[in-house]
């Protein structure tokens, strides 16, 4: 990695690590988007780019009526959704709840998730505590079913 200052710059962008200043900035649009190909979403992780060991932020963008194909559940990690733009649902457990642009959702990890975007598509940034080694992650394929 190419040094910036005293700091090292990750993949992706600028760092400051000086004076007891620690950041690291990247864009959305230099992460690479890891969604599987046959869905109508981008999902782009950007906990790698920015080097934080303590917090994940990910970007779900969803075409219209968009929905993740699957539900998942985390052991350890609270999330928190903001819908940046457009709308949709998230279902949580059995119940179904509608988000507009700007509402905040904060998911317990025991709670099993998933969204789906509205006539106009869906923007949601996600955020996420410390990821425990080896993942903590459970999906359930059937969970809109």
């Amino acid at each position: 990695m190419p040094a910036v200052g005293n700091a090292r710059q990750p993949p992706g962008g600028p760092v400051c690590d000086r004076a007891g200043m620690d950041w690291t900035k990247t864009n959305f649009d230099a992460v690479a988007d890891k969604s599987p190909k046959d869905l109508p979403m981008q999902w782009r992780f950007a906990r790698g780019a920015l080097g934080s060991p303590e917090l994940g932020v990910s970007r779900f963008t969803y075409e219209a009526g968009a929905r993740m194909p699957w539900g998942h559940r985390h052991k350890q990690q609270d999330e928190v959704y903001v819908v940046v733009a457009g709308s949709g649902r998230a279902k949580l457990d059995d119940e179904i709840i509608q988000l507009r642009t700007w509402d905040v959702l904060r998911v317990a990890p025991v709670v099993m998730r998933s969204l789906e975007a509205g006539p106009d598509g869906m923007d949601v940034i996600c955020i996420g505590g410390r990821k425990p080694a080896g993942g903590d992650t459970e999906k359930d394929q059937s969970f809109w079913s």
